[in-house]
């Protein structure tokens, strides 16, 4: 994905979506999420960097306006992957109930949310 997830949006629209989440900050080296655990939250990022990791080994980098953690909570999956903090982070916490509303309340966030998760789900199938 050459674009961040927020790109899709205007500047409207990304103040609604960031205030359905909760703002949070992580230092550097935390691990925000976990491969083959539970998909309990997702994130935005907003400053910073992360790397993708699949079995200890990283398979991408997302910055600023990037999604992650929403792949396992649409497909009702487990993490397929873990997120480690490249940099200190400054992230929009959302619960699966916050996205699953968002995705209800604006069409635009549910199918730009779709189209993420099928990118990433079907990068993992592959992979």
């Amino acid at each position: 994905m050459a674009d961040s997830f927020f790109s899709a949006f205007t500047p409207q629209e990304i103040a609604r979506i960031s205030a359905a989440g909760t703002k949070v900050s992580l230092p550097e080296g935390w691990a925000p999420i976990s491969e083959r655990t539970g998909a309990d939250k997702a994130y935005v990022i907003l400053d910073g960097q992360v790397s993708v990791r699949q079995h200890g080994t990283e398979v991408a980098v997302l910055g600023p306006g990037d999604i992650m953690g929403e792949a396992a909570i649409l497909n009702h999956s487990l993490r397929t992957a873990s997120i480690v903090a490249l940099t200190r982070l400054e992230l929009i916490h959302f619960t699966p109930e916050a996205l699953r509303g968002l995705a209800a309340d604006m069409p635009s966030f549910g199918a730009a949310l779709d189209r993420v998760a099928r990118e990433r789900f079907g990068e993992v199938q592959s992979g």
